[in-house]
């Protein structure tokens, strides 16, 4: 058994092996690249994926990216598309194939039956020289010198070059489409990731009750009314105008000061000029006046209208922060 010392010292190596040996990758963004992106923009199919082995999973995920990046694509197992799937394939459909070797007997037999079907062929390919390279009408070269396996055997830096094309083709295809984050929300309507791209501030404050007193209130009102609506704060109110803020924390200084609360309202103690978001903003940007101010809570404005109060917990349950 090897000491932690050493099983660090190997994962290190690992990474820094692969780092060294895709970097070589960069070098093979041509025209050939340039062009697989600009077919796949004006094409009116989708984008078919297709591997065997490690290189299958690697398809497995660019289909995923493309597809929540607004390309739609659709993965086909190439020991299952010689055995009947071929039929996922469409007339106007781009079919990318990914090989390190581009000879398995499973490329070798699919490669001249996706060329009957009349289909732009790409290889994404470590082998220029192989059956895949010759038969692809682009090459998208992902030659890789050596392994970070120890017997230059399992795929580790082939398949983190294949990985690192497809993200590239992904993000080239994203930018040349002027795909925004508006776009991105559509594809991902769930999780924290979704929630930061669609979810408002409003949405969170009419989640919450709305604490308010009025400026003539006592402190004890105040207080009251605090802890009642459990936001750890109040806004302030002079007929349906805003005045302020209080919060705990503003609770807490004046006590520090005084115990004698008979006789103070909440006009003695408010914060004047509170921070405030308007309703329809996201809730991600409150989180970043939150952070940028250092507070806690935020009011939520509709113009002039209080819409009701966020507090950072909110944005913490949320996932947003």
């Amino acid at each position: 058994m090897k000491s932690n010392t050493e099983i660090i010292k190997i994962g290190k190596e690992t990474i820094l092996s692969e780092i060294e040996n895709v970097k070589s990758i960069v070098n093979f963004i041509d025209e050939d690249f340039a062009n697989v992106v600009s077919k796949i923009i004006i094409s009116n199919g989708r984008v078919v994926i297709t591997g065997i082995g490690k290189s299958a999973i690697i398809a497995q995920k660019i289909v995923a990216t493309l597809n929540s990046t607004g390309t739609p694509s659709i993965f086909m197992h190439a020991a299952d598309a010689i055995h009947g799937d071929l039929g996922i394939i469409q007339q106007n459909d781009i079919v990318i194939a990914i090989s390190k070797s581009g000879n398995t007997p499973e490329i070798k037999a699919l490669a001249p039956l996706l060329k009957q079907f009349g289909n732009i062929l790409v290889a994404i390919v470590g082998n220029i020289e192989s059956v895949l390279a010759k038969s692809a009408d682009y090459i998208l070269n992902t030659t890789i010198e050596k392994e970070a396996c120890p017997n230059n055997l399992a795929p580790t830096t082939s398949t983190t070059a294949q990985l690192l094309m497809g993200d590239a083709l992904a993000v080239a295809l994203l930018s040349c489409k002027n795909f925004t984050s508006t776009d991105f929300s559509k594809y991902h309507p769930g999780g924290a990731l979704g929630k930061r791209l669609y979810l408002t501030a409003k949405d969170i404050a009419e989640q919450n009750e709305k604490p308010k007193v009025d400026i003539e209130d006592s402190i004890q009102n105040v207080i009251i009314e605090i802890s009642k609506k459990r936001l750890g704060a109040t806004v302030v109110m002079n007929n349906e105008k805003i005045e302020g803020i209080i919060t705990d924390g503003d609770i807490r200084r004046l006590i520090e000061r005084t115990t004698n609360l008979e006789g103070l309202k909440a006009k003695d103690i408010i914060n004047s000029k509170p921070k405030t978001i308007n309703s329809e903003s996201l809730a991600v940007e409150a989180a970043e006046v939150m952070r940028e101010n250092k507070i806690s809570q935020l009011i939520v404005m509709n113009n002039d209208e209080y819409v009701g109060l966020i507090h950072i917990h909110d944005l913490n349950k949320e996932g947003i922060v």
